[in-house]
């Protein structure tokens, strides 16, 4: 009897070891959990509000970026239960590589690749066997950080000027030209022709990739290019079933030669792959598919010229997704449900607000603020400084950068196939990106992920 009261003694002994340290193991994996959702959720939010676009914060609207992302974290975090209830406490920084924040005054880095870390603590887990001891609870904690990574403007934070390429997935196949249609050619000159990409009336320069006009505008106010709104109208200027360009190239003129179109920016459209996923029924064809669903394999390659790699990105002149086919907009209208009600895009306040339409999928979303839709695509930016060779159906163009606009509306009229957008960030590709530099993958050319935050 002796030797088993022993025993017993031991045996909870081991109980409380492997048991409660167990359970705060779990509580530490938990944790760890809803720190990194928390972290990228909330730099997802700054991608998103285009913060990255305005790396000066010329506009002044960081503060309110991060207090959106600030809310998400803190709300993503308290949803995953840590040891069986919600964290204690939920701390939101933010930080660069040279540790200026969104709050600090006149610091500029920030919004180059900004970083957010969320830190998360449960105070008390519960114990059971150790209380024999007098232990009655357990503290855990976990800390993760996300970058919000824009290559624009990624070359600026090191003395190697390299770039890391994106290649974000699901691209749509509307592609293009550098060319910002709110500035015009030459700063004000609008009487001819437009010339290759001057400083001032591209969306990024071709050379490092960084962004030509950078800012957010509010309302119909401000120069950035961030909330830009304008119509993608197709460059075809034939109501047969190929696309036959606009003489002279046209990408923001009209057909008249001199006339210059400030809303208007024209895009080609890109060669489909023979298959798409998370297609619509009312999607047919690949053109279509592709502008509707998800294109996973083509890969619009930032940063590389396309005469380079075997798969060049093309064009398809034997589409024409305008008046004689509609591909465009029969496309677009199942991507945004445009019948049932499109998603809303509210930019009088900053950062933008989306409002779920009646024909959001989620149930019970309609008029409810959301934090993600389907009216958010991303289209490849391509060189135009560089006439397109004649006589090719299918021509290559290279890729020199990224547009993440909201599609706000499937336009009727004269021009079929044309939608109106607002611009949600920039990202361009540039120069000097290393041989063999493996690009970073995403939904969004502005991708966010886990790192280490840099030491102190």
């Amino acid at each position: 009897m002796a030797l088993v009261a022993l025993a017993i003694v031991g045996i909870i002994a081991m109980a409380a070891l492997s048991i409660d340290v167990g359970t705060l193991y779990q509580a530490s994996a938990e944790a760890q959990r809803s720190a990194d959702a928390a972290a990228l959720a909330a730099a997802k939010v700054l991608s998103f509000s285009g913060l990255t676009g305005d790396p000066k914060n010329t506009s002044g609207q960081w503060s309110f970026a991060c207090a959106a992302a600030t809310r998400t974290a803190q709300t993503v975090a308290n949803q995953n239960n840590v040891g069986g209830k919600a964290p204690s406490t939920v701390n939101v920084t933010f930080l660069s590589s040279d540790k200026s924040d969104c709050t600090s005054s006149g610091q500029s880095a920030f919004g180059i690749n900004p970083m957010v870390t969320v830190q998360v603590v449960q105070a008390s887990l519960p114990t059971y066997f150790s209380r024999i001891w007098g232990r009655s609870g357990s503290r855990v904690s976990a800390s993760a950080t996300a970058e919000v990574f824009n290559p624009s403007n990624s070359d600026r934070e090191t003395s190697s000027k390299q770039l890391v390429p994106v290649q974000p997935r699901c691209v749509k196949p509307l592609i293009v030209p550098n060319l910002d249609p709110h500035h015009p050619p030459n700063c004000g000159n609008w009487s001819s022709p437009p010339p290759p990409p001057s400083p001032c009336n591209a969306f990024i320069k071709n050379t490092d990739g960084s962004i030509i006009n950078p800012g957010i505008t509010l309302g119909a106010g401000g120069g950035g290019v961030i909330g830009e709104q304008f119509n993608l109208v197709p460059d075809c200027n034939t109501n047969g079933p190929t696309c036959n360009l606009t003489p002279g190239g046209g990408q923001t003129y009209t057909s008249t030669p001199g006339v210059y179109v400030a809303n208007n920016l024209q895009y080609l459209p890109g060669l489909a792959p023979a298959s798409a996923t998370a297609v619509p029924s009312c999607a047919s064809g690949q053109y279509q598919q592709a502008v509707a669903g998800c294109d996973q394999t083509t890969a619009y390659q930032c940063g590389v010229q396309s005469a380079t790699v075997a798969n060049p990105n093309q064009v398809d002149l034997n589409e024409n997704p305008g008046i004689a086919t509609r591909d465009t907009s029969t496309a677009a209208d199942c991507l945004i449900q445009q019948v049932k009600g499109p998603d809303t895009l509210l930019t009088s306040t900053y950062p933008y607000q989306i409002q779920a339409g009646a024909g959001n999928p989620i149930v019970g979303a309609n008029g409810t603020l959301i934090t993600n839709s389907n009216s958010i695509v991303t289209i490849p930016i391509y060189d135009n400084t560089t006439a397109l060779p004649t006589g090719i159906q299918q021509p290559p163009v290279t890729i020199v950068g990224f547009l993440q606009v909201f599609i706000n509306t499937v336009n009727a009229g004269a021009i079929d196939g044309s939608l109106n957008v607002t611009v949600l960030n920039v990202a361009g590709c540039g120069t000097g990106v290393p041989a063999g530099t493996t690009p970073l993958y995403g939904s969004s050319p502005v991708p966010v992920r886990l790192v280490t935050p840099p030491a102190s």
